[in-house]
């Protein structure tokens, strides 16, 4: 492994939502392409990128700057979620996987960002 992100847990469960959401979006309408569909699948790539890019050996306080754009994104990610349940686009199933594994990466970052200044403040 070439870069540091790689090895990290949550960038890897990131990128497995990645592909959940790739594949789940497929199945909504043409009518949402241009509206939920981008949105739900830039948010929840923006996940895994902005983890990746805050890891490119800046400090850890740039390090735990981009950790908090991931967990926005993810929230940004559950919004959607919500929207295409409401929409009838996804069924309870599928929402109830998607917001607890939303629920969980969330959390794996926090915990990563408070492992940081933890880090810093020793």
């Amino acid at each position: 492994m070439a870069f540091k992100f790689e090895k990290l847990q949550v960038w890897q469960k990131a990128l497995d939502l990645t592909e959940k959401v790739d594949y789940i979006t497929r199945t909504f309408p043409g009518t949402e392409l241009y509206v939920l569909t981008t949105q739900m699948k830039r948010a929840a790539d923006s996940i895994a990128l902005n983890i990746a890019e805050g890891s490119t050996g800046q400090s850890n306080a740039e390090f735990r700057k981009f950790l908090g754009y991931a967990v926005r994104s993810a929230v940004e990610t559950v919004g959607c979620v919500f929207i295409a349940k409401k929409r009838n686009l996804i069924d309870e199933i599928i929402f109830a996987d998607l917001y607890n594994e939303l629920s969980s990466l969330v959390k794996g970052v926090q915990a990563l960002r408070n492992a940081l200044d933890n880090h810093s403040a020793s």
